[in-house]
């Protein structure tokens, strides 16, 4: 009887707790019920029940792994006791650049992909597609374009063809030259000089991409990674293509920077929890706020900003004591009521 009372006096009932959370606490128990438990075998079970009642996870309603720490690429790294080692991990070896090709490396017409979109409409009978669904398709593979957003068929093998006609026509529009956007050559350079790995990413198909790196010349075997429209399911706004390139560099998502021009990009880098600087153009600065940081040139960025960006403070690591302490001084506050 006593463990009876012990487990229903002080909240009125047995506590019902779904994966550790207390849903229904009552506590507007009369002091008169308790003159008669005031045993201490009673007052310490009751206490270690309150415990349990008020006990609050950490992590409310988020299932996350919790972060391996210190990271495997970070930048100083003190069991090294070599100190030209240590030195270089304190270089800029522990994060990377992930690019954008149209738009970020070289200049880019808008104009030709949506001429490239009508004319494959007129080819093939359907009806045009208006400017927002354009806008939509921005940076999507072109057979998730056709299927999901301009709902032109659903056949893998027409989409496919679709797909393939489509950058037949861009290509031809395009004449196959290539140049870079200012600045962007030089601070790939630089990157390379400072020993950072670079990844490449475009929605293109890899021989269009190869092509077109060949073709301009001075970028050839800087890029760790080249990844294009073969290698993911999915484009942008879904985060694949991103995390895809940081799994083949080995390298921790937060430890990633895109460079990219469009919001989408921004959208997809975040959701892949990597930081995104935007490159006006295409769209203005005042479109692109949503990106971490917004150049109107890629060599306005000093490698002081890249590791700013970059950068990751330590978590707090917290004592269990001190956990203790808080649950135990918020008991305390009901000595009184015993």
């Amino acid at each position: 009887m006593v463990d009876s009372i012990a487990a229903t006096s002080f909240l009125g009932h047995r506590p019902t707790t779904y994966g550790g959370f207390c849903f229904k606490l009552d506590v507007s128990v009369k002091r008169s019920r308790l003159v008669h438990i005031s045993s201490p075998l009673v007052k310490s079970q009751a206490i270690e029940l309150t415990k349990e009642a008020f006990k609050i996870p950490r992590d409310i309603g988020l299932n996350r792994k919790p972060l391996s720490w210190p990271l495997e690429n970070r930048a100083d790294n003190p069991a090294l006791h070599n100190p030209l080692l240590r030195q270089e991990r304190m270089g800029s070896g522990w994060l990377t650049a992930i690019f954008e090709w149209e738009g970020v490396l070289i200049e880019d017409n808008p104009e030709l992909e949506k001429q490239a979109w009508l004319l494959l409409s007129q080819e093939e009978g359907k009806p045009p597609p208006l400017t927002f669904l354009l806008r939509r398709i921005e940076g999507m593979k072109t057979e998730q374009a056709v299927s999901e957003v301009l709902c032109w068929s659903r056949d893998p093998s027409y989409v496919k063809r679709l797909a393939n006609r489509k950058e037949e026509i861009h290509q031809s529009l395009q004449g196959g030259i290539y140049r870079f956007k200012p600045g962007s050559e030089e601070f790939v350079k630089i990157l390379k000089k400072q020993k950072i790995p670079m990844a490449l990413v475009s929605t293109r198909p890899r021989k269009v991409l190869e092509t077109a790196i060949l073709s301009v010349g001075g970028i050839k075997g800087v890029f760790t990674v080249i990844l294009a429209a073969e290698d993911v399911y999915r484009g942008k706004p879904d985060p694949e293509m991103f995390n895809y390139a940081a799994q083949l560099m080995c390298f921790d998502p937060q430890r990633c920077i895109v460079f990219g021009d469009s919001n989408l990009t921004v959208e997809a880098a975040h959701d892949a929890r990597m930081k995104c600087v935007a490159v006006a153009g295409k769209h203005p600065v005042y479109e692109l706020a949503a990106a971490d940081l917004v150049v109107r040139r890629l060599d306005e960025i000093s490698i002081i900003d890249l590791k700013n960006l970059a950068a990751l403070e330590e978590p707090e690591m917290e004592m269990e004591e001190e956990e203790d302490d808080r649950t135990l001084s918020s008991i305390a506050t009901l000595d009184d009521f015993w």
